[in-house]
């Protein structure tokens, strides 16, 4: 593997760099993702238990205490309770949409390299089959052996681009299912936070 690595040449070492560093976006990912992720169904309870005793204070305490977007909107709209239902809503889309944005952070970076990867494979691959046919005219031969092993080594940067690209596309596609499942949680338990404020009101 190391001597084909060797072999494919100069535009080898930026599709391992985008190999690299995708890596590196992705674990930070990964991590992040995880630690979003809470049970929704206790933690919907506790809140729900809270604001039925009318204790806001407690519901606030247990946001503080639990990581992970749905907590944060949670916090939103329970400290705009007094203000009414629509200051809640307002409240908890607002914070929705920077949650968004941090559980979707780093994923463009993650696309980039799949998408520069296979290009820098291809470029490379261009240009070692420009050296083989210089090769090829300078021994003023066309023989198989010759054609043959440039052409193979020309091949090598595209090989190892898309791998590298296919290899992040899985994390990426991963990653998306996972944001995914954390916004329906976030859309499905705000709605019923706030029909259960609804119905506290009302009574």
């Amino acid at each position: 593997m190391l001597e084909y690595f060797k072999n494919g040449g100069f535009f080898m070492y930026p599709i391992l760099g985008c190999l690299i560093l995708g890596i590196a976006v992705s674990i930070e990912r990964f991590i992040s993702l995880t630690r979003a992720s809470v049970n929704t169904r206790k933690f919907l309870s506790d809140i729900k238990g809270a604001l039925s005793k009318g204790d806001t204070s407690k519901a606030l305490d247990v946001c503080q205490n639990t990581r992970g977007p749905v907590a944060s909107i949670f916090h939103a709209g329970l400290l705009r309770m007094e203000r009414g239902i629509e200051h809640v809503e307002k409240a908890i889309t607002n914070a929705g949409s920077i949650e968004m944005a941090f559980l979707e952070r780093g994923l463009i970076w993650l696309s980039t390299f799949i998408t520069i990867a296979p290009m820098l494979g291809f470029t490379g691959t261009v240009r070692g089959m420009i050296v083989a046919f210089e090769d090829i005219k300078e021994a003023n031969d066309i023989s198989p052996s010759i054609v043959a092993d440039g052409i193979s080594v020309a091949l090598l940067t595209t090989l190892f681009g898309l791998v590298v690209a296919i290899l992040l596309q899985l994390f990426h596609n991963y990653f998306v299912s996972k944001i995914d499942r954390l916004v329906i949680d976030m859309e499905e338990t705000s709605s019923e936070l706030i029909d259960h404020i609804v119905e506290q009101q009302s009574k």
